[in-house]
């Protein structure tokens, strides 16, 4: 009985926050941290949407795909909490790197992995803007097998 009553107890509330999860359709922007890159997301349905990341450094570039899902956070009217998870390649310049630096050894050429993503993110009703941040960790498959924390701060204006 216990274990019926919580059950119930959690739809009742996911059903509640998801309720108001969506408040633009589609929004693109600037991200800033790690990685900088220039954003855009598309809401498929109420609570889902789309996010895709292009960002460039060490003379190359890097393109990400999140799917996400989106629901009301703290019941406070425009605010949402999102989790999410994609994937991304990319290719670099490995001799930009220099010894000591952050990126050394990580591209020679190319970069192929997988990435999660769990963030607040706030509507801005009286002008046309959505402000997030979140953290981004990250795997690479290849070349080299390494798991990376990232996290941003995105500013999107929405339409």
């Amino acid at each position: 009985m216990r274990k019926m009553k919580l059950l119930i107890l959690v739809f009742v509330l996911l059903g509640s926050q998801s309720a108001f999860a969506q408040d633009y359709k589609t929004a693109v922007g600037f991200r800033g941290g790690f990685p900088t890159a220039i954003t855009g997301k598309h809401f498929i349905n109420k609570t889902d949407a789309i996010e895709g990341l292009l960002s460039g450094y060490r003379g190359g570039f890097e393109l990400t795909g999140l799917y996400e899902k989106h629901a009301n956070a703290f019941d406070i009217p425009y605010l949402n909490w999102y989790y999410g998870a994609g994937a991304h390649i990319g290719a670099f310049d490995g001799d930009i790197a220099r010894p000591g630096y952050y990126f050394d050894g990580r591209g020679r050429g190319f970069t192929v992995g997988v990435d999660g993503i769990f963030g607040l993110e706030y509507t801005l009703t009286e002008i046309p803007f959505v402000i997030g941040v979140d953290i981004k960790p990250s795997l690479d498959f290849a070349p080299d097998p390494r798991l990376w924390f990232g996290g941003g701060l995105s500013f999107r204006f929405y339409f």
